[in-house]
């Protein structure tokens, strides 16, 4: 017995020296850093290493073909080596925003050992880190600041429609245990994202505690789906176990009862029976992007007087297989059940639709299209442009500007 506790105390003495050893050399190499210029350095020990690159948003982009069009990807830069220490640092000042990247050591795609801050885009892991210059700027509005936070949790909802229990997510502001009502935003993911896309990728609390703190938008419950009708939660959050995310967000030939929209009622009826909610059009909102971009479009135009405040981020309005391709006011024009929707949404007199996207965004010339549609038909709109694409740096700009326009 003796023998055998001497054995195990020698292999817990073992763990707990390699333990310290990695957490010691963890610290040796600091990456991301920040420099005084504003320019910042990667750094990744390799020393057997042949060729490594980063992989970031920060660096010119790349242009791929995908089935959905030419779309831009990250760009990667070259990292040079010193005593099997490989780094890289920034050719200019970055300027305020959340960045993501990742290294590629010999073909093989690596996160980095010294960040601990990193996130998962459908299959794909990054790290992240943040520049801020001043208070305000986007680096500013994504970061945890010393503000009232508000809560959020992951609920299980019954939704009718599709004969399922389903997860989301709800953020409630900071004053919503003082009591009172608040108004609610719905705010829906892209293609291949779940429940978990906004509070992730897209820093909602973040955003939304520090408008709130700074006066710029008023208190309100954010409502945030899964818009795979076929999925119940994330993936591994549902009796459907650890499959493999895709980039619709489902399984494979899993057929849902009903579309997201025409299920989105139970979700709606959830909330307001659950939670404080301030009811009618003048106090809803909803919005989101790519996909969620078109769930926003068909719910919205399927429920008319429900929203006051509708939002399409990037969104993809492309009606399924069309003679006419791209050109979104040819469809609609030939389309009489959907015209004579949007006909008696806009009939309601939403205070807003807003319509924003980038410039070079894949899905620009159907937003080109819908608009050319929306003023033939003399339907008001905001119209907001960016620069570069499909990311999510546009989106979380999108979503804080929106947020600021609505409830008011």
């Amino acid at each position: 017995m003796k023998k055998l506790l001497f054995v195990l105390a020698l292999a817990l003495c073992a763990t707990f020296s390699f333990a310290q050893q990695a957490l010691f050399s963890g610290q040796q190499i600091k990456s991301p850093e920040i420099n005084p210029d504003g320019t910042v350095t990667f750094r990744l020990a390799a020393p057997k290493a042949v060729l490594v690159k980063v992989t970031g948003d920060f660096l010119p982009k790349a242009k791929i073909q995908t089935p959905f069009g030419e779309m831009e990807t990250e760009g990667s830069a070259l990292m040079k080596e010193e005593n099997g220490v490989w780094s890289y640092t920034t050719e200019k000042a970055l300027e305020p925003e959340l960045y993501s990247y990742k290294f590629n050591v010999d073909g093989i795609d690596l996160l980095d050992p010294a960040n601990v801050y990193r996130t998962r885009d459908i299959v794909s892991f990054v790290n992240i880190f943040i520049i801020t210059k001043e208070k305000g700027d986007c680096g500013d509005l994504y970061t945890v600041n010393n503000v009232p936070h508000g809560n959020v949790n992951r609920v299980w909802y019954d939704s009718p429609t599709l004969g399922t229990k389903r997860r989301m997510t709800i953020y409630t502001p900071p004053t919503y245990e003082n009591g009172g009502n608040y108004p609610v935003l719905y705010l829906l993911h892209g293609a291949g994202g779940d429940e978990e896309a906004w509070p992730a990728l897209g820093r909602q609390a973040q955003i939304i505690d520090n408008l709130i703190a700074q006066g710029k938008a008023k208190p309100m419950i954010v409502v945030m789906t899964n818009g795979n009708a076929n999925c119940d939660a994330a993936p591994g959050e549902w009796h459907a176990g650890m499959y493999t995310p895709s980039f619709m967000g489902h399984q494979e030939g899993a057929q849902a009862k009903a579309t997201t929209e025409e299920a989105y009622k139970d979700v709606m009826n959830y909330v307001e029976k659950h939670y404080r909610v301030m009811k009618g059009k003048k106090n809803t909102a909803i919005c989101g992007l790519s996909m969620g971009g078109y769930h926003t479009y068909a719910i919205s135009k399927l429920y008319p007087g429900k929203f006051d405040y509708i939002g399409l981020f990037s969104a993809a309005i492309q009606m399924g297989q069309s003679n006419h391709g791209n050109d979104i006011n040819a469809q609609l024009s030939a389309d009489a059940t959907t015209s004579a929707q949007l006909k008696a949404l806009f009939a309601t007199n939403p205070k807003l639709y807003w319509i924003a996207i980038g410039k070079t965004d894949f899905l620009y010339e159907q937003n080109t299209t819908y608009r050319k549609f929306l003023d033939n038909n003399k339907y008001p709109y905001e119209y907001f442009e960016t620069g570069e694409g499909h990311i999510w740096k546009n989106w979380r700009i999108y979503l804080s500007e929106f947020a600021q326009k609505i409830f008011k």
